[in-house]
């Protein structure tokens, strides 16, 4: 039995998991399924983009936790109408397989396990499962790692071969308080390495921090404004095409980036608030994006 963890009730009766060590509740608004779905496969367009891929479609899954993300995808995706069959390669990350673990001993309590639970149970007991669900061919792995590490593993050809680039990116760590080094721009920076650029990829996250989005800026990203989720009025979106986005961050901002005072990015296993830097404000301003975006009647940029 897992003890890190305990069930919690949500204000309006979901059940969801607190991990005891982090001192956070996963999907805290309004519950594991109906966040991850607003947040993660509605706004990624997943079962659309699925059924519109000629071959395989691969999403990346950055913090497995409870699996509540990874299976609603795979949920959503099964129950896409036109029951066009479809191939996904799923790979989750995540340092432990603990709550996944703890999860399963209570899916009577978490309705979105339903189904699945055989899947979720090989994948925490081998790191690898196959399975089909409904026209959908679900092949998923279990990547138990430190994320940073990977990625500059990866980024220096290490990182095995078999592991294809993402079209989409589930972007779920502790929070940026919790688990400041998983949102550096240098973790964001080697993790745009890793897309094909050939390959139109989207990514999804929680957070509408100044210095989050500032993060995935310097790291290579787009960066866009994502839809409301539970008791969040936005969230982020994040993309290797500007045209992926619908709400693409603009000059004005940039500016109030300029004068927040926690908007320079994080830099390590510290958190802590700052303003831009003089150097970080110059590489922001002349991001393609805003370059791009620049019009008669953009605000001009304040050196």
């Amino acid at each position: 039995m897992q003890t890190g963890y305990r069930l919690v009730r949500l204000p309006n009766g979901a059940c969801s998991i607190r991990s005891l060590a982090d001192g956070e509740t996963f999907h805290p608004g309004i519950g594991p399924a109906a966040e991850a779905q607003a947040l993660y496969v509605r706004q990624l367009r997943l079962p659309q983009r699925v059924r519109e891929s000629s071959g395989e479609f691969v999403i990346w899954d950055v913090g497995l936790g409870a699996a509540a993300n990874a299976l609603t995808a795979i949920r959503l995706i099964q129950e896409e109408p036109d029951g066009k069959s479809a191939q996904i390669r799923l790979l989750s990350f995540d340092h432990t397989r603990d709550a996944a673990a703890f999860a399963l001993e209570h899916s009577r309590e978490l309705d979105y396990l339903y189904g699945f639970e055989a899947a979720l149970a090989e994948l925490v007991r081998s790191r690898f499962v196959n399975f089909n669900a409904g026209p959908v061919r679900v092949a998923w792995t279990l990547e138990l790692s430190d994320f940073p590490a990977w990625l500059v593993s990866a980024r220096r050809d290490a990182a095995p071969t078999r592991i294809e680039p993402p079209h989409a990116i589930l972007f779920d760590p502790h929070s940026p308080r919790k688990n400041p080094a998983m949102w550096t721009a240098s973790l964001f920076a080697d993790l745009f390495c890793r897309l094909d650029p050939q390959r139109p990829c989207a990514l999804a996250t929680f957070t509408r921090s100044t210095l989050a989005r500032t993060a995935l800026l310097l790291g290579g990203f787009f960066v866009g404004v994502g839809h409301p989720s539970g008791l969040k009025e936005e969230t982020t979106m994040a993309a290797n095409r500007l045209e992926l986005l619908d709400e693409p961050l603009d000059r004005r901002w940039l500016e109030r980036a300029k004068r927040s005072d926690s908007a320079e990015p994080l830099a390590g296993s510290i958190y802590q608030r700052a303003p831009l830097a003089p150097a970080t404000w110059e590489t922001l301003r002349r991001h393609p994006q805003f370059q791009l975006r620049a019009g008669p009647n953009a605000p001009k940029l304040q050196a």
